[in-house]
């Protein structure tokens, strides 16, 4: 699917749904997929952001498996029109215990992209998720030999500077409260060390806007979720790689060891039957 008002285009796949391209006069700003570095481009996280521990959820004392982000990136979609498609129910995870539909769109305004997601509950009980945004972007005139490849602003709901600070860490994909909290810097430089340890979480909706600038610090273009209740910051740690990911959330990957039900995962979101859930985040080209 591809949508275009004569000065930015993009284009959707119909197999996970996600952005594949994105330009603006003719000049490309999303990652292209490259698997020497990351095969995906702007996967859609659903029903889970990050990994579950251990691969698995409990629900009412039964264990369910489930991989990290969830399956919409990897299920087929269906064009429904008004740049909209649906996740087809013949792929939905034939474990998740709950039936749920996926509806995206995306939609153009200037040189803004609009996303809005719409997660339905089609069971007959209360059904739990979590889902998110990880769309990668272009580092532009990228050298591997530079110190700094750019920069990232981040802004709070007020739109205002905001100096965001770390409290967990990764192991293997799964959180671990740090002793000692990390403090981000509003304007943090972009270096081939940068994601080092994995990436970068913004928890408790410390971050509503995350803008990319170039090594002039020239604004490129924001990624603006007011209603993200954590945003993610990640790049493979990988000689080379000429991108990096701007991930708004509403969900997180557990916490390591956690073996709860899923209603008490953090951050998670329940509907009741027949009941509609809409997440949405803007992309901005400056």
């Amino acid at each position: 699917m591809t949508i275009s008002n004569g000065n930015v285009s993009i284009s959707v796949a119909e197999h996970g749904g996600e952005l594949v391209s994105l330009k603006k006069n003719g000049h490309e700003y999303l990652w292209s997929g490259d698997a020497r570095f990351w095969s995906r481009q702007a996967p859609i996280l659903f029903p889970a952001v990050g990994k579950p521990f251990n691969n698995e959820i409990h629900v009412g004392g039964k264990s369910f498996p489930i991989k990290q982000h969830g399956f919409a990136r990897d299920s087929e979609f269906e064009v429904i029109g008004n740049g909209c498609m649906r996740m087809k129910e013949s792929t939905f995870g034939a474990n998740y215990p709950y039936r749920l539909a996926l509806e995206v769109c995306y939609r153009l305004e200037g040189s803004t992209v609009k996303a809005v997601w719409t997660v339905e509950n089609l069971d007959d009980k209360e059904a739990f998720f979590q889902i998110g945004a990880h769309p990668g972007f272009l580092l532009p005139d990228y050298e591997a030999t530079d110190d700094v490849h750019g920069y990232i602003q981040y802004y709070n709901h007020d739109g205002r500077p905001k100096q965001p600070v770390v409290v967990s860490s990764l192991n293997d994909g799964n959180r671990v409260p740090l002793a000692t909290p990390r403090n981000i810097m509003s304007e943090m430089p972009l270096r081939n060390d940068t994601f080092a340890q994995d990436a970068l979480m913004f928890e408790g909706g410390q971050v509503a806007m995350a803008v990319l600038c170039d090594k002039k610090k020239d604004r490129l273009l924001g990624v603006c979720c007011p209603q993200a209740e954590a945003f993610g910051v990640w790049a493979p740690h990988k000689e080379g790689c000429p991108f990096v990911c701007l991930e708004p959330w509403c969900g997180i990957c557990d916490l390591y060891g956690f073996v709860g039900d899923i209603s008490t995962r953090q951050y998670i979101h329940r509907l009741l039957p027949h009941e509609e859930y809409m997440f949405a985040y803007t992309i901005i080209i400056y």
